[in-house]
């Protein structure tokens, strides 16, 4: 059975295979998830980036839109166009913030210390790594395997307590509380580590490390335990390497030996030596 095309030769019509279009399925959802993600981790540095050009209606959407999702206090954030990473509490309140937690959560930022991301660190630490995740799974035959979920509760673990420790810190007073001074690590730890280390937010302490590590590890326990559910068989989606072009060797033709006009008629040869007679030779 055949099917014309257009007028020319008929070619054959091939049926895709179930597998094929399966393993096509796939590469489609899991594009759209990666895009997903990427876009909904992507905003919020473009609202600060909104903010640094001027254009401060889509900035403030953006701001809006993730304030539903996180508390967005300003000295939990990262901050871009300005002279720090993460601004300390008194930096923020030198540039206008009011110190309480609602003053902090509205303040977005200034031309002189830059702008504030749409989420906290720990927001995007998150949201980040399972990004990133997702783009190197395809990658890896063990990151396509889904994650046990006794490991994916180990790695959630401190962020449980890590998150449930700052909001009861956050209770006994903004600033005054026992995450605000850590006074159990100075303890724990004998004062080995620089004072700048034990109290505060500022890039690189423990409360901003903690919240780093902690959100790496949901983001990247969440992305492995989910994902890999949602979609079975990701080997489909994996990039297979190129098979060589080696051309197709089609049936061989025997030379064509016929004498063409004009041509002598070469006689046939025979390489075999004469059989001599049997009963031997006369006249010897």
């Amino acid at each position: 059975m055949s099917r014309s095309v257009s007028g020319n030769a008929s070619a054959p019509f091939v049926r895709t295979p179930p597998g094929e279009s399966a393993s096509r399925r796939r590469r489609v959802w899991y594009t759209v998830i990666v895009g997903a993600l990427g876009l909904y981790a992507g905003l919020p540095w473009l609202a600060p980036a909104f903010m640094k050009l001027g254009w401060e209606s889509p900035a403030r959407i953006i701001y809006l839109g993730y304030s539903t999702q996180c508390h967005q206090l300003a000295n939990r954030s990262y901050f871009l166009f300005g002279q720090q990473w993460m601004v300390s509490p008194d930096g923020l309140e030198a540039a206008g913030a009011d110190p309480s937690m609602l003053g902090l959560r509205a303040f977005l930022g200034s031309p002189e210390i830059g702008w504030k991301v749409a989420w906290s660190d720990r927001m995007v630490s998150m949201y980040t790594s399972a990004f990133l995740f997702l783009l190197m799974a395809p990658l890896s035959v063990r990151l396509r395997r889904p994650l046990p979920l006794g490991v994916f509760l180990l790695m959630i673990l401190p962020l449980a307590v890590d998150g449930t420790t700052h909001f009861l810190s956050d209770l006994q007073g903004f600033g005054q509380g026992f995450r605000d001074t850590n006074a159990w690590l100075v303890t724990l730890t004998a004062s080995r580590l620089p004072a700048w280390f034990y109290s505060g937010d500022a890039w690189g302490s423990f409360n901003a490390s903690a919240r780093l590590v902690t959100g790496i590890l949901f983001g990247v326990g969440a992305a492995w335990t989910l994902v890999p559910r949602l979609l079975p068989d990701l080997e489909g989606i994996a990039p297979s390497a190129p098979s060589p072009n080696i051309p197709k060797k089609g049936p061989t033709r025997a030379p064509d030996i016929r004498p063409t006009i004009g041509d002598p008629v070469q006689p046939a040869r025979t390489d075999a030596a004469p059989k001599p007679l049997r009963g031997g030779t006369h006249g010897n």
